[in-house]
């Protein structure tokens, strides 16, 4: 080590055997060849990151009580109810009881998830919470966990240390195209099930003869 750093260098600098000058340029290459690499990983796992954005369902005593499609619209979070799973007896319901332009609204494709916004990678802030019951308004955040499987949402009043958290489960994919088609038509177009286009005659093919008039 005195040979490279300190007055031992700056004295025999000329001196320095050509394999230690080799071995040193190598090394220096390879590091920065493994950094480059290093950052590319890193660059590769960040743009994998988990997001909000898909199908989530609440769970209450082992079954499904609703559906929840979140949605980004350049940044910004939306969340709606996809699908109900009423109990036996319940009708259809309509938000009776909010105030703005969600007002007497069905449920099924109501936005109450609103202006959330990505802040760190698995954490969303500064949105708000509609509680259809009885039509407040809350401040809310969410948090996903880093498998991308669990959605924390937390609404809340003043700051988030007096709310409550739910906990959701992230719902596959392939389940999208099943929700109503007035939902997917309003917040994911692009899932509607494509209608298969009627198959083009062949040009060769012979129209089938008339039968002849009686």
């Amino acid at each position: 080590m005195t040979i490279l750093w300190g007055d031992a260098f700056e004295h025999h600098q000329s001196r320095l055997p050509v394999n230690v000058m080799r071995i040193s340029r190598s090394n220096f290459l390879a590091a920065i060849v493994g950094g480059a690499a290093a950052l590319g990983l890193a660059t590769g796992a960040a743009a994998a990151e988990p997001s909000a954005a898909g199908l989530w369902q609440k769970i209450e005593d082992g079954k499904p009580v609703v559906w929840v499609l979140v949605v980004e619209h350049d940044g910004t979070f939306e969340g709606a109810f996809a699908k109900m799973f009423p109990k036996p007896g319940e009708k259809d319901i309509v938000c009776s009881k909010c105030e703005d332009d969600r007002k007497d609204k069905p449920l099924l494709g109501l936005s109450f998830i609103r202006d959330m916004k990505r802040k760190r990678e698995l954490e969303y802030e500064d949105g708000n919470i509609l509680d259809p019951r009885d039509g407040k308004i809350y401040h809310a955040n969410m948090k996903v966990s880093p498998d991308g499987q669990t959605l924390y949402l937390r609404g809340y009043l003043g700051i988030s240390l007096f709310g409550k958290t739910e906990e959701w489960t992230r719902v596959p994919d392939n389940q999208i195209p099943t929700l109503d088609p007035a939902v997917l038509a309003q917040y994911m177009p692009q899932a509607l099930p494509k209608t298969a286009a009627p198959k083009p005659t062949p040009a060769n093919q012979k129209k089938p003869t008339p039968a002849p008039k009686q």
